[in-house]
């Protein structure tokens, strides 16, 4: 017999019998094909996804045996470290391509079990939505009157989440005792750092396939409870805002975002960081500044300007044994995938500025490759000519009512031929 659950928005009953369904080979397949689109480096056991690939069948067949009779064991991580834009580090834990399959087995059944219990208000790494539609809401919010918006921020979320209070949520969908029991063996899975070994007591290993699932089932009772009582909040995994109308509305969801967090959840806020602020000051969310005495007003924050030109300058260094168009290879996905990002903002004087910054940083490189001295520079027309794509190209090609001297463009005469208005 199922057991009820009280509360359960998406379905009646827990679901009991979920494992066969996440080694049956085909789900296996699936997993494989996603993880290899993913691609990335081996883990802890140096194989690497091509390896992998040459004896797929026997591989995904061992895993499909492992899981069957209840012996499979995840390997520990291997730790690397990323570099921040403020000059910290963030950790990940990389799987072996055997685990980041699993990973994927389990997030593909369990995708569907939890994906109808989130909230309309969750925008990250969630099918159908993005970065994107979490700033309009932003924006349909501030239009709509919040000018008052409190910014949460959680002190190391994904490293902190309570393992047990994490699988008492996981627990209230699913009964299975032997997923229940594969969860949580990849959430204890240790550490290896070169030669050095560290248990994990807490927290969802940064770079596992099912993290961000994990990361989202603990924060949906904090996206429950503030929904429940009224409040607009926006949160994209663990950046959040919260929107409000008045100050006395903010103070109380302030309140109310410690004692969800901090006691139902057992997360730290970082107290420095969590405040309310006026739309006039502006405030940050996603990567954009907002505000700033101007309810429609966006434009990259400084801590996003900063980071695209450390990737810039990585790239366009000056002692390094590169042709032009390698660099040109590395500059350009960089210069796409910011300027895209950016583009629905507030963005041309930005984008001017430092197009007129990455031609100094090319032209120098330029010139340092021939051998050359001094500060000519070379025009845009050249190092467009060279396959070099500027943050302007983007914009202009996107949004084409922004091109520059609207009011001087030549105006279309009946004949098709450009005519000059008569002065």
């Amino acid at each position: 017999m199922q057991e009820k659950t009280w509360g359960r928005k998406s379905r009646e009953f827990k679901v009991h019998s979920l494992i066969d369904k996440v080694y049956k080979l085909l789900n296996l397949y699936i997993a494989w094909e996603k993880v290899k689109a993913n691609k990335g480096s081996g883990g802890i056991d140096k194989v690497s996804l091509e390896e992998f690939e040459q004896n797929l069948d026997l591989n995904l067949r061992e895993i499909h045996r492992l899981l069957y009779e209840d012996r499979y064991t995840p390997q520990l991580l291997r730790r690397v470290w990323i570099p921040k834009p403020n000059g910290d580090r963030r950790p990940l834990g990389i799987p072996t391509i055997k685990d980041r399959v699993v990973q994927q087995a389990l997030l593909n059944r369990l995708t569907k079990i939890f994906e109808p219990k989130f909230l309309d208000c969750s925008f990250g790494f969630r099918a159908n939505c993005s970065t994107h539609q979490a700033i309009e809401k932003v924006e349909e919010y501030l239009k709509d009157g919040c000018e008052w918006i409190v910014e949460v921020d959680i002190e190391k979320c994904f490293d902190t989440i309570n393992h047990d209070l994490l699988m008492k949520l996981v627990n209230e969908e699913i009964a299975d005792g032997r997923v229940l029991r594969l969860i949580r063996s990849f959430l204890e899975a240790g550490v290896m750092e070169e030669i050095r070994f560290t248990n994990v007591l807490a927290g969802t290993p940064q770079g596992g396939v099912i993290s961000p699932l994990l990361a989202n089932i603990y924060l949906h009772p904090f996206d429950e409870a503030m929904s429940k009582e009224g409040f607009r909040i926006i949160r994209y995994a663990d950046d959040i805002v919260v929107m409000c109308r008045r100050k006395q509305e903010a103070e109380g969801a302030l309140k109310r975002i410690k004692e969800i967090l901090e006691g139902r959840l057992k997360l730290r806020l970082n107290l420095s960081k969590t405040k309310i602020v006026h739309k006039s000051r502006g405030f940050d969310f996603l990567g954009f500044t907002f505000g700033c005495g101007y309810s429609d007003y966006k434009i990259p924050r400084e801590k996003a300007i900063k980071a695209f030109k450390n990737k810039v300058r990585f790239i366009t260094r000056r002692p390094q044994p590169k042709s032009m168009s390698m660099v040109i290879s590395e500059l350009n996905p960089v210069v796409r995938g910011w300027g895209n990002y950016f583009i629905k903002g507030n963005c041309r004087r930005i984008f001017t500025e430092l197009d007129f910054w990455m031609r100094n940083r090319v032209t120098a490189f330029k010139l340092k490759r021939q051998g050359g001295y001094g500060h000519c520079q070379y025009p845009y027309s050249r190092l467009q000519a060279m396959g070099i794509v500027f943050l302007k190209n983007l914009l202009y090609a996107k949004r084409p009512e922004l091109l520059p001297a609207m009011g001087q463009r030549l105006r279309r005469a009946g004949c098709g031929k450009s005519a000059r208005p008569v002065r």
